[in-house]
């Protein structure tokens, strides 16, 4: 996935659901100056998500130990 947030950074975008993004995207990758802010921005967004995953999963662990004790 992260290869295809550096290459085609809107389709990134548009496989994780989030269409809005990836139409800006789209149109500011048209510019080349555009194309390798927009490759950042895809895999730090794909990270940051991947990120916000496990922190959900955690919190999920803690409240469920807490209620067995």
């Amino acid at each position: 996935m992260i290869l295809i947030a550096i290459l085609l950074p809107w389709l990134s975008f548009f496989l994780r659901g989030k269409i809005i993004s990836g139409i800006i995207c789209l149109v500011l990758q048209l510019t080349l100056i555009g194309w390798i802010p927009e490759a950042i921005w895809a895999v730090a967004s794909r990270l940051d998500g991947k990120n916000r995953k496990r922190i959900n999963q955690m919190e999920k662990r803690i409240v469920n130990s807490q209620h067995k004790i």
